[in-house]
């Protein structure tokens, strides 16, 4: 459905500025994410840190030409076929659009709101219904005041049916949300923990996530969640409502007769409208259940029988909500993302596969998309649009629709029937130096693909959630003033994380600098790509001519340094190139010293082959409240000194000297920049709770045996069965990052919701634990350190530091980086 420019003026209450009235049909609020610059609206957000006014430019010279704007550029009469719209608030504007768009469907929309499972529900239902029916959803997780909006204008009249999901993380944000999506029908899942910090209590916070049903004319929900059951009860309004209801405890809808957990599924009895039904759902956790009968309910209240979908329910596949990245075969870079496939989700894949400088050459092995709503013919010339964009180099299309449309494509590509075919014909030749990204529908078994062409990789695991470092990121970018640099440590190997997986991520989230410690990793990342710049810290006389070729920025922490780095400058004729000079104010590593200032400005004064980019200290102890005083007069000294310098020359200075702790402790000595280092990580010294955790130490539980009373177990027989013992054994060992220190009952593991100690000595590549009295089964998936065990308790055992656990972790464990 298109809209011309002039409408959407009049939809919004817009003063237009500009005479051409394009037709619109894709909205933009990312400058870096355009599925097509043609027919294309972009909605300049202002945000914390963020001003979409800033990208008007760029976007323009991209082919973007109608901007929805709070302000007009000053120098607009350039952008002479551009086309704006002036609002007062440019957020309120695109939901604005959004409800009006919404407003011109009358099939069924579902509105899906709750603390946890809003995303499986969602995707479970499609996962039944999209045979029977056409469904438009939410792309991935979009619930928020932004991504609501962009899923309802995804609506139009070939869709059958809608599930949007909804949420808040602050009070009077639903009333906004539940004007763009209006659902006839509304389903709380729970209310739990997440996204607490702005509500008083949880019932608070169900009371405003509630406010989603105000006009829906049925709710669904478990009336096992008390608070939800008596808000909904008490409530004027929703009391009235159709309520489909669901319960363990008491009567309703749906009644929950009983709830067995077997090995590798979970047996339910229930009876729906006097019928008893069993049904064998293959989830066994509690949250994936709830989450299966709450897609029962919704299924039934559309006027489905158990009998319809019983089939199905009983073969719910996991939704696996994330993108992964792994090493590939011949050194290539894997993208799964074969958890769905349609155009937008294809659009987030690519431009994710754009980001992946680190080859030359990009490849897509696509499925068919289905049920997109469009004929072949258009939806496969768009698929071909949205290649071109994104400079792809081979495409492999597998399924007869898009094998049907080969001739859309005009780059190298081969073409398959099914999954089965391509495999028959795959050489591990076909494929190397290349990014490749898969993305399949779930029915194409797209896990054999991967599995082929990832890496065969060690059990053991460390897995790095991308959403949460930039989660991360975001909250320290928060405490600093809107003008306030950043520069983002990424030193050994982003602190054992990885290279240059997270420097991509870093340079598409813009930071400002990154910091290596030397040149080496600065070249890998030249190498990969990455275009920001890079100052090396530890900076080696014989690796002067390496830095200057690869324009990486030295650390200037002695005349020695200055000298040998001038030197160098002069042998090649480079004027003007960047350093940083590190102060010395009471740390005693690297620095010049206070009485070396004097002689530092002279120096600096004389050459005309360097300008003093920044000037930084390094704080000894930012971390500890007992030494606040010592760190107040580093901050001082730096300032005193810094100044003295930057007033003898004749260009403004970046200054910095806070650190991660530093940022949330001290956020008024902010200067022109700040380094954020382990806090990226997940490592807080004051809110450890506002982050989130980063990686994972993962393995798997590879036998489980019994022992029985009083034999022992392990290297040096250290432990012995005081009884008959359970034990299963686990392929992670100090080799790989375990700490002998951690054996004999001082360390534990984390399976299958069990916290159990590891027994004996640590092995150099496996480790024993104590599972008596646990369910837990070969297979299962171990956590040494991550969300259920924190890095900073392990560190505490170990009494050292997070940054030395993270370091510890060598290369024989892959790194999995994954992204909703």
């Amino acid at each position: 459905m298109k809209y011309t420019i002039s409408e959407i003026s009049e939809i919004i209450h817009a003063k237009q500025i500009g005479s051409e009235n394009s037709d619109i049909q894709h909205l933009i609020i990312d400058s870096r994410n355009i599925s097509s610059s043609q027919n294309a609206l972009f909605f300049a957000i202002r945000g914390d840190r963020n001003d979409g006014h800033q990208f008007i430019e760029e976007l323009y010279n991209k082919g973007v030409k109608n901007f929805v704007v709070e302000q007009i550029p000053e120098n607009h009469s350039k952008y002479k076929s551009a086309n704006f719209l002036v609002v007062s608030n440019v957020l309120e504007a695109l939901q604005n659009l959004a409800s009006h768009h919404r407003k011109q469907f009358t099939y069924p929309v579902i509105g899906i709101t709750g603390s946890n499972g809003k995303t499986i529900v969602k995707e479970w239902i499609y996962q039944i219904l999209h045979s029977k029916v056409n469904i438009v959803r939410s792309p991935k997780s979009f619930n928020s005041q932004v991504g609501v909006p962009l899923s309802v204008w995804l609506m139009n009249s070939t869709f059958n049916i809608a599930v949007f999901e909804a949420g808040i993380s602050l009070p009077g944000e639903m009333e906004k949300l539940e004007k763009v999506i209006q659902p006839s029908i509304g389903l709380i899942t729970n209310i739990g923990e997440s996204h607490q910090k702005n509500f008083v209590d949880y019932k608070h916070k169900a009371k405003e996530k509630l406010k989603l049903f105000k006009n829906s004319d049925l709710i669904i929900y478990c009336k096992d969640h008390e608070i939800i059951d008596q808000l909904i009860s008490e409530d004027h309004d929703l009391s009235k409502k159709q309520k489909f209801t669901w319960s363990e405890k008491s009567e309703s809808t749906i009644q929950l007769i009983s709830k067995s957990k077997k090995v590798d599924h979970t047996l339910l009895v229930l009876t729906y409208k006097s019928k008893q039904y069993e049904l064998s759902i293959p989830l066994t956790d509690n949250a994936s259940v709830e989450d299966a009968i709450h897609v029962i309910a919704c299924l039934c209240a559309l006027g489905y029988e158990i009998t319809d979908f019983k089939s199905q329910i009983e073969s719910l596949l996991p939704v696996a909500m994330r993108m992964e990245l792994k090493k590939g075969l011949n050194e290539c870079t894997i993208i799964n993302d074969s958890y769905n496939s349609d155009l937008n989700s294809l659009n987030i894949a690519l431009n994710y596969l754009s980001q992946q400088n680190q080859h030359s050459k990009k490849i897509v092995i696509l499925s068919d998309i289905l049920q997109s709503g469009k004929s072949d013919k258009a939806l496969y010339s768009e698929v071909a649009g949205l290649i071109k964009k994104y400079n792809v180099d081979q495409i492999i299309g597998i399924g007869t629709a898009i094998l049907s449309q080969s001739d859309v494509f005009d780059i190298q590509k081969s073409f398959y029937s099914n999954t089965n075919e391509f495999l028959t014909e795959f050489s591990k030749k076909t494929f190397s130096d290349s990014a490749i990204l898969l993305k399949g529908s779930r029915n194409f078994s797209f896990e054999k693909i991967s599995a082929i062409l990832e890496e065969k990789i060690h059990l053991t695991v460390l897995e790095i959630d991308l959403n949460a470092l930039v989660h991360n990121l975001n909250y320290f970018k928060s405490k600093l003033n809107q003008n306030t640099k950043i520069m983002v440590m990424v030193k050994a190997l982003s602190y054992g994380i990885g290279t240059h997986e997270i420097a991509s991520i870093l340079q598409y989230q813009r930071v400002d600098y990154l910091g290596v410690a030397f040149t080496d990793e600065g070249v890998a990342l030249r190498e990969a790509g990455i275009k920001l710049p890079i100052i090396v810290m530890n900076p080696e006389q014989n690796s002067f001519n390496l830095m200057i070729e690869h324009n990486l920025e030295p650390e200037i922490y002695s005349f020695s340094v200055l000298r040998n780095f001038l030197k160098a400058l002069e042998n090649i004729g480079i004027p003007e190139y960047p350093i940083h000079i590190k102060l010395d104010t009471g740390m005693h590593r690297l620095g010049f010293m206070s009485h070396e200032i004097d002689l530092l400005i002279e120096e600096l004064l004389k050459s005309k082959n360097i300008f003093v980019a920044s000037i930084f200290s390094h704080l000894a102890a930012s971390d500890e409240g007992y030494h606040d005083s010592f760190t107040l007069e580093q901050i001082a000294l730096f300032k005193e000194q810094s100044n003295k310098i930057t007033s003898k020359l004749q260009y403004p200075v970046i200054r910095h000297v806070l650190n991660s702790a530093g940022i949330e402790r001290f956020p008024e000595c902010q200067f022109e920049m700040v380094r954020l280092g382990i806090g990226l990580y997940g490592i807080s010294s004051l809110n450890q709770n506002q982050l989130e955790t980063v990686s994972s130490l993962k393995s798997t539980v590879i036998q489980i045996k019994k022992v029985q009373k009083d034999k022992t177990i392990g290297y040096s027989r250290n432990a012995t069965a005081l009884n008959d013992t359970t034990i299963a054994i686990v392929p992670v060992g100090y080799a790989d990052g375990l700490n002998r220190k951690l054996g004999n009952g001082n360390g534990k593991l984390f399976i299958n919701g069990y916290t159990v100690p590891i027994v004996g000595n640590i092995c150099m590549d496996m480790c024993m634990a104590d599972i008596t009295g646990c369910v837990i089964h070969e297979g299962d998936v171990v956590e040494v350190f991550g969300k259920e065990i924190s890095v900073k308790k392990i560190a505490e055992i170990l009494e050292t530091i997070p940054y030395e656990i993270f370091a510890g972790i060598p290369s024989r464990v892959k790194r999995v980086y994954y992204q909703e």
